[in-house]
């Protein structure tokens, strides 16, 4: 089997329902991921780029978050109907989905105590 060109996570943390925080389960991030495996399949990618559910990539308030590697491009509040265009744009087009994607100086914040 050849090594896989990329990984796609998709956080699928589950957090309570009064969790200030929030979580991506709570945004359909399950949903997400299963579109995003049928979609691959669909488009013969099965193989090549491997869409995987993680647990918490401590993204919660910009949840449904999925983060893509090698490049390392995070996303944040991804929903069902962004799945096609982050296929398209990103992993076959080249091109990161801007609208969808967390900029270096959310990184850059001071931690919440």
């Amino acid at each position: 089997m050849a090594r896989f060109e990329r990984h796609i996570f998709i956080c699928t943390n589950v957090r309570p329902p009064d969790n200030p925080k929030g979580c991506c389960a709570a945004q359909g991030s399950e949903a997400i991921a299963a579109k995003f495996k049928e979609a691959l399949h669909q488009r013969g990618l099965k193989g090549k780029i491997r869409a995987n559910k993680a647990g918490c990539l401590d993204l919660c308030e910009l949840g449904a978050s999925v983060v893509i590697y090698p490049e390392g491009v995070w996303y944040g509040r991804v929903t069902l109907d962004d799945v096609d265009e982050i296929i398209e744009s990103h992993l076959l087009g080249g091109k990161p989905v801007e609208r969808l994607r967390v900029r270096d100086e959310y990184w850059k914040k001071p931690a919440a105590k």
